[in-house]
């Protein structure tokens, strides 16, 4: 790594501590009823909300309840954007200013399945698939609604930690709306005016017809780009506007736009382990999940810039990295934006991947090897460093019960988090839960390499076409969104599979989750005494570190080895795919 590349990173790595703090107290105070500086626009907004959809906000529900309303939610906006999707022919000149015909039935259900939870995985090209109305009544309102779903989630799991004695979760409409009112909607709104300040369109214009220089013609796209593009990113969603999402000038003009981006990705997440610490009462357990976050998140970093920055060896043996090394840095460019070299794409990647969030402004399936492994384990391991707007905080929450039940059982005593005791029902909700991503990713990559509906749309042989369908199941099961690239998705056995793979990535892991959490608001407080396993020093930062690690080496490992791992040890003998 460079001296350039670490003042980079450092920078994005300030820049996020100097947000944390007030967004977890802006996070806390909304989701505690507490009055906020917006309180005076919202509160008459909000009553009138729920009198005409007949919520009473005053009552909570337990965690069935709590699941069912959000699966509803959830199914009605699916069938709400499928049917925009499959009328777009009638939208009109001002909506469909290009004339584009309705999306095809199966590319709808992988689309509506996508949006819906919070995958964003989009087997088509923006531009040229979407027509406007599409684009911001359908997509857009998903890229807010799915973020409120997984935040909310996150929230009914800390009042099952900070609750004592108690019964029910919170109301799940209540909880959705103040998140899109307070938090999601202002800030999305400044974000997208200070993304149009730095060059980002925002318009219904017909496309424009432009004439090169050498007399060709070429059509430049329109559209409502910064309305969207702020949300994708702060609401961990991932979908761009564009078919190269952020790699587009009208998505990402500049590094000013390239930290907003980044820094927007985590600051929910962030956010969300202060509020976590906030409302069980220390925020040093928050600050705890945060330190195992970015020490996670800077080893991928660290590990993709040092893959990517080295290059490809096979070069150096034919000499021509000493060629580059004379005019630049030299590295593996290929597949990424000269605007923004080596370390701000790998620093993107790795912050997309910890995140559910498939934005990206290079294209992964040129990496090298290492520098593509890094991305997949982030998605592998559940994107728990930080991870998707509230599915970050209740995915790492999972795994730090499982961390306190190991060292219970190392010290032979009832494991403890938060004084509530762990006992056999909340150990089955999490294993169920951790377990659920890895064997649907796999039973579908390895179901799809034996098929040929599957294997037929790789783009490589050898172990990087392996690469690219796990991968690509990996992203949608993780709900992450991102593609490697190198895979035909836009296939019937693609866009039925994926998207199947997203619906069983997002709700069968947070139904085991929120029954976990309606058995833990139930358990009285413990107080603290000589045995109690401390979760705030040191040693869980390093337990929980090793949990999460083990348990994805021991899932993944194999599979992991039969791609990138054996692509790279082939690169080094001089074998290419």
């Amino acid at each position: 790594m460079t001296l350039n590349s670490v003042a980079q990173v450092l920078a994005f790595v300030i820049l996020l501590l100097v947000v944390t703090k007030p967004m977890g107290l802006y996070l806390s105070r909304v989701f505690n009823g507490e009055r906020t500086w917006l309180s005076p626009f919202f509160v008459p907004v909000e009553r009138v909300l729920y009198r005409i959809s007949g919520v009473n906000h005053e009552e909570e529900s337990s965690w069935k309840r709590y699941v069912i309303d959000m699966l509803l939610f959830s199914l009605v906006g699916m069938l709400l954007l499928y049917i925009i999707m499959r009328t777009q022919q009638w939208q009109g000149a001002f909506f469909n200013p290009q004339g584009m015909g309705a999306v095809e039935q199966r590319l709808a259900f992988n689309t509506t399945a996508s949006f819906t939870t919070n995958t964003n995985w989009q087997n088509y090209a923006g531009e040229q698939t979407m027509t406007y109305l599409t684009q911001m009544v359908g997509l857009a309102f998903h890229n807010f609604a799915s973020a409120a779903t997984g935040i909310a989630l996150a929230v009914a799991l800390v009042r099952g930690l900070s609750r004592r004695s108690a019964q029910h979760l919170g109301n799940f409409w209540v909880d959705m709306t103040r998140c899109m009112l307070y938090i999601l909607l202002p800030i999305s709104i400044v974000g997208a005016l200070v993304l149009v300040s730095q060059g980002v369109i925002q318009n219904f214009s017909p496309y424009i017809t432009a004439h090169t220089l050498n007399g060709a013609t070429q059509i430049i796209a329109q559209g409502p780009v910064a309305s969207q593009e702020f949300i994708k990113n702060f609401g961990t969603n991932g979908g761009g506007f564009f078919n190269v999402n952020s790699a587009h000038p009208y998505e990402n003009p500049n590094i000013i736009t390239e930290y907003i981006t980044i820094v927007s990705i985590f600051a929910i997440p962030a956010g969300l382990f202060y509020m976590f610490g906030k409302m069980v009462g220390n925020t040093r357990q928050g600050w705890v999940l945060w330190i195992v976050s970015i020490i996670l998140c800077l080893i991928g970093v660290v590990v993709t810039l040092t893959a990517e920055q080295g290059g490809n060896p096979m070069l150096a043996n034919l000499g021509l990295n000493q060629q580059v090394s004379a005019t630049q840095a030299g590295g593996n460019m290929e597949g990424k934006e000269v605007r923004f070299g080596i370390t701000q794409s790998s620093l993107f990647t790795v912050v997309t991947t910890d995140a559910s969030c498939g934005a990206v402004n290079s294209f992964l399936d040129s990496y090298t090897p290492i520098g593509g492994l890094v991305p997949l384990i982030n998605i592998g391991l559940g994107e728990i460093v930080f991870g998707g707007v509230g599915s970050g905080l209740y995915g790492i929450l999972v795994f730090a019960i499982l961390s306190v039940f190991i060292a219970g059982l190392m010290v032979g005593r009832t494991p403890e988090y938060l004084g509530k005791k762990i006992e056999r029902k909340e150990i089955m909700m999490a294993a169920v839960a951790i377990l659920i991503l890895p064997a649907s990713i796999l039973l579908f990559s390895a179901l799809s390499i034996v098929l040929p509906q599957g294997s037929s749309s790789i783009a490589n042989a050898g172990p990087h076409g392996l690469t690219e369908i796990l991968y690509a199941f990996t992203s949608a099961n993780g709900n992450n969104g991102s593609a490697f690239a190198g895979l035909s998705g836009n296939t019937p056995y693609y866009n039925w599979t994926l998207g199947l793979a997203m619906i069983i990535g997002r709700f069968a892991f947070l139904i085991p989750v929120l029954a976990m959490a309606g058995s833990l608001v139930k358990k009285k407080v413990v107080p603290a005494n000589l045995g109690t396993f401390p979760t705030t020093g040191p040693l869980f930062v390093t337990l929980l570190i090793g949990v999460i690690l083990i348990v994805g080496a021991l899932t993944y490992f194999p599979a992991y080895a039969l791609g990138p791992i054996v692509e790279h040890l082939l690169m080094i003998s001089g074998k290419a795919f």
